[in-house]
């Protein structure tokens, strides 16, 4: 049987050279871990309470990871993303509809994060009205799915992976002008809560992890990237063992960077900007910044934001449009249905809405969807049916339930103490 070029060799291991080829996927998913929400929380968090949520951003990669992982390997042993799955078992046309209308909101509520966050970093480097700073946001995503739709996943990945490396260079810059302090940093390990206040900030922290649309995104791209054929199918399972070897390195790398670089923001906060008046917001950030480590560091925070919004953006956008064609089997042009989801975001730049309260609204629509996307997820990779022999172990099905019922109940933290005002 003829094999195609993209499936990876029946025998030799992933390994060396050919471990790296088959990493990618999770580094792109990882970029929603890096969006402008989790800045804004990351920042604020750090500058209003210094140390003292450290663990919550460590614990939520930690529960990041078991996510991550779980989609990917339903998206490699399947062959199918989880709106193509979660479509083919829910066999009640209005209950498709009703599970694609509230994953495509969740999907335009992180686009507007997104693209706000873009508009506000073109704003602070060049003075660009918020709206215009929106549009061209909204066109460089457009530009960047077009690499996807013409030059498939590879090049898709190589695009998104180096403005992962301008987020990381732009939002650790910081930490080398101001270290942390290591026995606090130590310190903030030990879980612990001061108020209401902070209880609302861990919350949004895992919210702004742990996101719906980075757990539909990351089956997709695995599909994508290792598409489950006859020409790349193997006996008794050579093929998942080795992408999952391969995928298992990939996650922990994404996650690795992802985690690093939120930790490294809240930790620059509580270093730099603990006590300073303003901070609550990216542009206050950005001044308590330049104010306290000089315009350089600024810089480079604006420029590390304004690439978290261009990668986040893009990687939404191919999410939401597998989230359509997976739930109601409709394929809309990816550019066209782009254009369509820029609206809301435009129109909240328009309207003149403080950009800051946009996020944290965006934040909570985010939190209505964790578990319609979770919960499944972690059924669908228990059950033999689905992964047959790959179906998760006890332990991994028993860590899978725990991040469920942990981030569920503090998302209706988050949208309780954000209703009622804390």
């Amino acid at each position: 049987m003829p094999k195609s070029p993209l499936a990876p060799p029946a025998s030799p291991p992933a390994t060396g050279r050919r471990l790296i080829w088959l990493l990618g996927p999770a580094l792109v998913a990882g970029v929603a871990y890096l969006d402008p929400g989790n800045v804004a929380a990351n920042m604020t968090a750090g500058a209003a309470f210094g140390y003292l949520l450290v663990w919550v951003v460590v614990l939520g990669n930690l529960m990041a990871w078991l996510i991550q992982y779980l989609s990917a390997k339903l998206g490699i042993v399947t062959g199918q993303s989880l709106p193509q799955v979660l479509g083919d078992r829910i066999r009640s046309r209005w209950g498709r509809r009703a599970y694609w209308l509230q994953a495509e909101l969740v999907a335009m509520a992180t686009d507007v994060a997104e693209v706000i966050g873009g508009a506000v970093a073109l704003n602070l480097l060049f003075g660009l009205p918020l709206l215009w700073g929106g549009v061209i946001t909204g066109i460089v995503s457009m530009i960047v799915l077009t690499v996807q739709t013409r030059r498939g996943a590879r090049a898709f990945e190589s695009v998104v992976v180096t403005m992962l490396v301008v987020i990381v260079v732009g939002f650790c810059a910081g930490i080398i002008a101001s270290p942390p302090d290591a026995a606090a940093t130590l310190g903030g390990l030990v879980p612990r809560f001061e108020g209401t206040e902070s209880v609302l900030l861990a919350a949004s922290i895992l919210g702004a992890t742990v996101m719906p649309h980075a757990i539909y995104a990351h089956s997709s791209l695995v599909r994508d990237r290792f598409p489950l054929t006859a020409a790349t199918a193997t006996v008794g399972g050579v093929r998942e063992r080795r992408l999952l070897r391969a995928t298992r390195w990939d996650v922990t790398i994404a996650l690795a960077i992802a985690g690093t670089v939120n930790l490294v923001m809240l930790l620059l906060a509580a270093s730099s900007l603990a006590g300073v008046p303003g901070t609550d917001s990216l542009e206050g950030a950005y001044a308590a910044l330049r104010d306290g480590l000089g315009p350089v560091i600024a810089t480079l925070f604006a420029v590390g934001l304004l690439a978290s919004g261009l990668a986040s953006s893009s990687v939404g956008a191919y999410a939401g449009s597998e989230i359509m064609s997976g739930l109601l089997r409709i394929r809309v042009p990816l550019l066209a249905r782009r254009a369509v989801t820029l609206i809301p975001a435009l129109a909240i730049l328009g309207a003149g809405i403080d950009p800051t309260l946009a996020l944290v609204l965006s934040q909570v629509v985010l939190s209505f969807g964790i578990p319609f996307a979770l919960i499944p997820l972690v059924w669908l990779t228990a059950r033999r049916e689905v992964l047959g022999d790959f179906r998760n172990r006890m332990l991994t099905t028993l860590g899978g339930v725990a991040a469920s019922v942990f981030l569920v109940t503090l998302n209706i933290v988050l949208i309780w103490l954000t209703v009622t005002g804390g």
